[in-house]
């Protein structure tokens, strides 16, 4: 088992691996996984010899473009009207104008602050979707967070929307937790703190159970370039938590034992300004790529989709000013 993920290579090595990855991609069509057709053309790369070394090596955080990252949620498609009516009638969240992939593929947003919720229906091969056991029964993304002023005001929300109230437990910090199942199975960690924004407008809290903490934790501080705080104790779950946060987002890394992974039902988004520099960053290092560097046709975005060492998709937007993502971004940074 690997304990750390290796950094730092010597200039040659470095030249090497982005000559490598320019040369071989070479120009083809590929998809999302939800359909919508992606051009990966080696044009849309950095050419060999471009960037520094100390470019290479560094992580990719001065390239976002907004204090926050999105998620994505899929499930299966008969789930569709429910799963609505639990994101923006339940829990409150704002809703937004969808996104039309393609003629039958449409994603779902909801708002949580600056950042967004998308709800992708159906549940494509080539991921694995594995939610027994909760939380902390498999590895991969595990639930979201989410944090909201008032109990009342949530239990009177789910009654209304005919969903089972939350049951709340002490969490010793003065906040209340419960954790409850989306229509499609997957957990959702509500939180009652005092302040917090109504409708999840907080932000997005991610938990990740990881199979090499060390090596997790090394891949989101010193590649994605996260903010690592202290870790924290999380009584509703049993785990010690240690939290990586981009603005309003914060991904809650744990190790909770063994279990099936997950690589389907939920993942992690960052608008960037340059995805060509993430994926010369990313061919430094030993990540893998879910998706090559593309333009995705229609929607003036570039994105290059990667794993984390236990698969969770981290996908990276560079969106122009025509984009759907530019413009619904309530503040950017």
């Amino acid at each position: 088992m690997k304990h750390a993920l290796t950094f730092a290579l010597a200039p040659a090595v470095l030249a090497m691996a982005v000559a490598c990855t320019a040369q071989e991609r070479g120009s083809q069509v590929v998809s999302t996984p939800e359909g919508a057709l992606m051009d990966a053309d080696a044009n849309l790369a950095y050419a060999p010899g471009e960037l520094t070394q100390e470019q290479l090596s560094s992580s990719t955080r001065d390239l976002m473009a907004m204090q926050a990252m999105n998620v994505f949620r899929r499930f299966p498609r008969e789930v569709t009207a429910d799963m609505v009516r639990f994101y923006t009638g339940a829990l409150g969240l704002r809703s937004l104008s969808p996104i039309q992939l393609t003629d039958t593929q449409q994603m779902i947003l909801t708002g949580v602050g600056r950042a967004q919720i998308k709800l992708s229906a159906g549940q494509p091969e080539g991921r694995t979707y594995a939610l027994e056991g909760g939380p902390t029964g498999g590895k991969g993304i595990r639930y979201f967070s989410l944090a909201f002023p008032e109990q009342q005001a949530v239990v009177d929300r789910f009654a209304e929307h005919g969903f089972p109230a939350p049951s709340f437990t002490d969490q010793g910090d003065g906040t209340q937790a419960a954790l409850v199942n989306d229509p499609g199975g997957f957990p959702v960690q509500i939180v009652i703190r005092q302040g917090a924004k109504p409708n999840g407008d907080d932000g997005v809290g991610v938990g990740i159970n990881v199979s090499d903490l060390a090596q997790s934790r090394a891949f989101y501080r010193e590649f994605v370039g996260l903010d690592e705080l202290p870790p924290v104790e999380d009584r509703l779950l049993g785990v010690t938590k240690y939290p990586y946060r981009n603005g309003e987002t914060t991904l809650y890394l744990f190790d909770a034992g063994s279990g099936p992974a997950d690589t389907g039902s939920a993942g992690i988004q960052y608008v960037v300004r340059d995805a060509a520099m993430v994926e010369a960053k990313r061919a430094t290092r030993d990540i893998r790529v879910l998706t090559p560097l593309n333009k995705l046709r229609g929607f003036d975005l570039i994105t290059v989709w990667l794993a984390d060492p236990d698969g969770v998709t981290n996908y990276f937007a560079q969106t122009g000013p025509n984009s759907r993502t530019a413009q619904q971004a309530p503040g950017g940074n």
